[in-house]
């Protein structure tokens, strides 16, 4: 239903109706800040990333051509949007001594909490190149499939894949030594 509605909304739209957007912003404004989140880590900046997306989708809404659904074309100007945004922020520094440690399992130590390790494998994945962060954010983090992963970041299905194996891959090595990752092994 909203795909239709979404499509009317923007024939809407395209005809001079500029209000007839309204609905669309209410609809995809949740996901959209969503992905922005997990793009940045900041509620305010995902907001403010968020909003950029939707001015920049309705600047360019007659360039959506109907052959994927509107959200697929709208979660690829999304990510556009917050990869550029991203690639101008300068990451901040922390403190050292700010920084906890976490236990190793395998030390006999308290075990690994599930923030703690949540927090290092968000790090890991923050840490990892541009173009294996953004297939693993879309993908796990916005819980894609494969195609619509591929859409969104107007990739090849076989790039997205290939990406995802590199990517585990490297998390997998990054982390192997503090956490051990189920969730990120390749089913066989």
């Amino acid at each position: 239903m909203n795909a239709d509605a979404d499509r009317l909304q923007v024939k809407r739209v395209l005809a001079g109706d500029t209000e007839a957007f309204e609905p669309i912003v209410r609809r995809w404004q949740g996901p959209l800040v969503n992905l922005a989140y997990r793009f940045c880590r900041d509620p305010g900046r995902a907001e403010e990333m968020a909003q950029e997306a939707f001015l920049k989708a309705y600047r360019s809404l007659s360039s959506w051509r109907g052959e994927s659904t509107f959200s697929t074309w709208l979660f690829a100007v999304a990510a556009n949007v917050y990869r550029s945004q991203m690639r101008r922020i300068v990451p901040p520094s922390v403190n050292i001594d700010q920084v906890g440690e976490i236990a190793d399992p395998r030390t006999g130590e308290a075990p690994v909490e599930q923030s703690d390790r949540d927090r290092a494998v968000r790090h890991a994945v923050m840490r990892l190149p541009a173009k294996y962060r953004d297939v693993v954010t879309v993908f796990y983090f916005h819980d894609m499939n494969v195609g619509q992963t591929a859409q969104t970041l107007e990739l090849r299905e076989g790039t997205v894949k290939a990406r995802l194996h590199r990517a585990r891959a490297l998390l997998n090595r990054k982390l192997s030594t503090t956490l051990t990752l189920p969730e990120l092994q390749e089913e066989s």
